[in-house]
């Protein structure tokens, strides 16, 4: 739980309503007494997500997941149990307690991160008093070079690292040790010697959603052998892989009600130039193909991006997995059409942000962008080049989600090619279905490889959990469950009956670890709750089956052991007791299958 004790976590989630704070994020709909959404963490179109106000929990019947409102708001944040409990305490007006850390690990841990976030944040500073120090000459040229105003430089941070030899000197003269400034990234260590990481480079500062600085773009100034654009390491508290530039700023539009689209373009000056011609929608993916992480990421803000890549070809191309990976979190992408051979920047310098905007509303489908990619590099007047691009814009129609869209499809496809209809859709049906990384009806859940008896343990639990009837009056300490979660789940319906209070699910989830087997099958239990599992005559009638099968299942085992002891000894009297006993607990098993287990 991050260090956090119990008390404070139970008074944070019980001054918190989790349908509120899950309503900053999503669209809920209320049906009953629940209310529902389409899930934001699969691709679905019929909404599985359900939000339970009254105990405060949320579960998708669609992937399983499950957890509370501090859950939640680490899932849509992206960021860890502790960034999330500080969100919801501020949001809550809550003080965070002083010393609330239980373990020494998490305890250096934390202090680690606030370390390193000062490290970085004081770089950050460095960088910036260098640039206006009247040494950084080649700096200032490239900033004037690029047209990037006053205002926009100081907006965004940027910064001026002078040579390789500054930066360590000055960290080092702030009391920070040397194994703390290389852990933060911003400075290497080569054979006993540092150096500035990004040492002559223009600098950009990277920063999270929580407007820390975690990380530095460096752009070269001359020609180099080195990558013109260089990111710090990953570390603690910077993984490329989930971050974008800028999505600070996103952040903060989306809660002004400015955000309904996201341009993404690919580099920092392309999101700096659209910024400064009045795109404020922007963030960069930094140069490197898109990851799953970032499109979940990008999804917690809008459910609209406009690809706004350079407008090279084979570029492009080469960025269409990433698309792919977008499309697949239920995002509907779009595609910006640049005049060949610019990007971004080039399109705001040069022809200004009104054609830019023009390029914005002409932005195409996905899958319009896949044929015209396809169309690339085939002379259709060539017969033999002909056939190869239709086999190949085939595959594409064959992916489009509806049959109207495939129709239209083959039609533009007939009016350029000049073959039939009828011919491409004889060839279309033979082209197989290409597979999806994710489904929207079987979205990706761990196989449930539960026996019976393990099955009857959690519908029991289930049912003592989310108060069935039929499961009122239950001796629960005479109930021998196959799992240590499901005793677990039970023992906390028993205490709260003793104590007269509600049931609160988002208790529950302080016990488990996500990711753990613990974890997973408590989602297991919560799936019981879809629709009319737990209700009606047939389900009563299931349960008394489960209690009996598990009583049963704990005499079997019984009689294996006493067989056992039968077995390994040769005192007759020891014997004789062991037969009675044997006796006995087959002539319990023969009774209940034909009794009430009550």
């Amino acid at each position: 739980m991050a260090g956090y004790d119990r008390d404070f976590l139970r008074l944070l989630t019980e001054k918190l309503n989790i349908v509120d704070v899950a309503s900053s994020y999503m669209h809920l709909e209320k049906k009953g007494g629940t209310f529902w959404a389409c899930c934001p963490f699969h691709h679905e179109k019929t909404a599985s997500f359900h939000v339970d106000e009254n105990r405060q929990f949320y579960h998708c019947f669609g992937c399983g997941v499950s957890g509370n409102v501090i859950t939640l708001v680490k899932e849509m944040e992206n960021v860890d149990f502790g960034d999330a409990v500080k969100i919801l305490a501020e949001r809550a007006n809550i003080p965070l307690p002083q010393n609330s850390f239980d373990s020494e690990r998490t305890a250096e841990i934390k202090k680690k991160r606030d370390t390193l976030l000062k490290i970085m944040n004081d770089c950050a500073h460095f960088y910036l008093d260098n640039l206006n120090s009247g040494k950084a000459d080649a700096h200032i040229s490239y900033i004037l070079s690029r047209g990037i105003p006053a205002g926009v430089v100081r907006s965004f941070g940027l910064g001026a690292s002078l040579n390789y030899t500054d930066l360590p000197k000055f960290l080092l003269s702030k009391g920070y040790s040397k194994q703390d400034i290389v852990d933060s990234g911003a400075v290497n260590e080569v054979e006993g010697r540092l150096t500035d990481s990004q040492g002559g480079r223009l600098i950009f500062p990277i920063i999270n959603q929580f407007d820390e600085v975690v990380a530095f773009g460096g752009r070269a100034l001359k020609k180099t052998d080195f990558a013109k654009y260089k990111n710090t390491k990953e570390t603690l508290i910077f993984n490329k892989s989930k971050m974008l530039y800028n999505i600070n700023r996103l952040k903060k539009l989306r809660r002004s009600g400015g955000l309904k689209e996201v341009i993404m373009v690919e580099g920092y000056m392309d999101a700096i130039s659209l910024h400064q011609g009045g795109f404020k929608n922007v963030v960069a993916s930094m140069g490197t193909s898109l990851t799953q992480e970032q499109a979940r990421l990008i999804k917690r803000y809008t459910d609209t991006v406009l690809i706004s890549y350079d407008g090279d070809g084979a570029g492009q191309k080469a960025n269409m997995r990433g698309l792919e990976i977008l499309k697949s979190e239920g995002i509907d992408v779009r595609v910006v059409p640049l005049p060949e051979g610019l990007d971004p920047d080039d399109v705001i310098k040069k022809l200004g942000a009104d054609e830019y905007k023009k390029c914005l509303e002409s932005a195409m489908p996905l899958i319009d962008y896949k044929m015209s990619v396809t169309r690339r590099g085939y002379d259709i007047s060539k017969p033999e080049e002909k056939v190869k691009y239709v086999n190949d814009a085939l595959k594409v129609v064959r992916s489009a989600e509806s049959a109207a869209e495939r129709e239209l499809l083959l039609k533009n496809l007939r009016d350029e090619t000049g073959i039939s209809f009828e011919a491409l859709n004889r060839d279309l049906q033979q082209v197989p279905a290409e597979r999806q990384e994710r489904s929207e009806e079987k979205p990706k859940i761990a196989a449930d490889s539960a026996d019976v008896h393990k099955k009857a343990s959690r519908f029991v639990a289930a049912a003592l959990l989310f108060g069935a009837p039929y499961a009122e009056g239950v001796n629960i300490d005479d109930i021998p469950f196959a799992d240590d979660v499901h005793r677990l789940l039970a023992n906390y319906v028993k205490s709260k009956a003793l104590l007269g209070e509600r049931i609160t699910l988002s208790e529950i989830f302080d016990f488990f670890e996500e990711g753990t087997p613990e974890y997973e099958e408590l989602c297991r239990v919560l799936d019981l709750n879809d629709g009319e599992n737990l209700n009606g005559e047939v389900q009563q009638r299931y349960f008394s089956d489960c209690m009996r099968r598990l009583q049963a299942d704990r005499i079997t085992k019984a009689i294996d052991e006493v067989k056992r002891r039968y077995a390994a000894t040769d005192d007759v009297a020891e014997k004789r007791r062991a037969a009675e006993v044997l006796q006995q607990l087959i002539e319990q098993k023969e009774k209940l299958k034909s009794g009430d287990i009550r």
